[in-house]
């Protein structure tokens, strides 16, 4: 007993010494600051953006001034007619998206049927994005539907290189999301990072990378801090979520973020990470405001 108390306590001076607090001494302490406003001054090494449809219940107009108080400076996933109400309070949208069958997570790259409606959605919204200031929109790869990954890829390429010189003239970035097929989008085809990485070679243009879902890779393929370093190059955007069950990224779940975005950083990546957890308790902002203090690293 005496042998195993004195382990523990090597083991934790050891991580003080690092840096590294005890992962529910952390994260408790950073739900206790959490109740207070954060304010704007936050630690700079993380630019925190959120996704509005997890919080729903709360007009965007409300929404926007309670970001602005916790010190969040993007409000993402909304479309052209949303922009304005955001840009009164002074925030960005890290990562928009369009109309239509833009939006559509089902229909997507990898079915040639869909490229033509796809091209005409993303031309068209494009130079919406870089009027806006902004310079970034999603997309997705679609369902497999019977197709192999191979056939897929291609596909995707060929209709995403339709709109490379587009987004080249103004300087928007075309990023596909990964999610997982094995819990929330049975038959997704860009639901592993290699694929996605493989799809961004064969495209060959800067203009084209992923969104790097933690909780969506935690699920689908796991090794979140290894991955991430393997192929940051081409990760363009961040979201978060707590595993399982997708809400907050505290101590209730199995993922330890604070270590996730000291990877990030060290990747050298300066773009947004965007909280995309469901708040599963009575004061939503409250957990809004612990998720941006269990990522604000110092």
């Amino acid at each position: 007993m005496t042998k195993i108390s004195g382990r523990r306590k090597v083991l934790r001076n050891l991580a003080l010494g690092a840096g590294i607090v005890p992962f529910s001494s952390s994260l408790s302490n950073a739900f206790t600051a959490s109740k207070n406003a954060l304010g704007p001054a936050l630690n700079g090494k993380i630019n925190h953006s959120v996704c509005k449809w997890c919080y729903s219940k709360i007009p965007l107009e409300t929404f926007a001034e309670d970001c602005k108080k916790i010190g969040i400076t993007s409000i993402e996933l909304l479309g052209p007619k949303e922009w304005p109400v955001i840009k009164k309070y002074g925030l960005t949208c890290a990562l928009p998206w369009g109309e239509g069958l833009t939006r559509n997570i089902e229909k997507g790259f990898n079915d040639p049927a869909n490229h033509d409606e796809l091209v005409k959605g993303f031309e068209d919204v494009i130079p919406k994005v870089q009027a806006a200031g902004y310079d970034k929109i999603i997309c997705f790869s679609g369902n497999r539907r019977g197709m192999s990954d191979v056939d897929g890829m291609r596909n995707c390429a060929v209709g995403i290189k339709r709109l490379i010189p587009i987004a080249e003239k103004h300087n928007v970035t075309l990023v596909m999301e990964l999610l997982n097929s094995k819990v929330n989008h049975r038959d997704y085809m860009c639901d592993r990072t290699e694929w996605g990485a493989g799809l961004c070679d064969m495209i060959g243009s800067e203009k084209f990378k992923l969104l790097y879902d933690i909780y969506h890779m935690q699920i689908q393929e796991g090794d979140v801090i290894a991955t991430i370093k393997k192929y940051h190059k081409y990760i363009a955007h961040y979201h978060t979520g707590g595993v399982p069950g997708r809400h907050e990224i505290d101590e209730t779940q199995e993922l330890y973020y604070p270590m996730i975005m000291k990877a990030i950083v060290e990747t050298g990546y300066k773009g947004f990470v965007g909280q995309e957890f469901i708040p599963s308790r009575n004061d939503d902002l409250a957990s809004l405001k612990q998720g941006v203090t269990i990522c604000d690293i110092a």
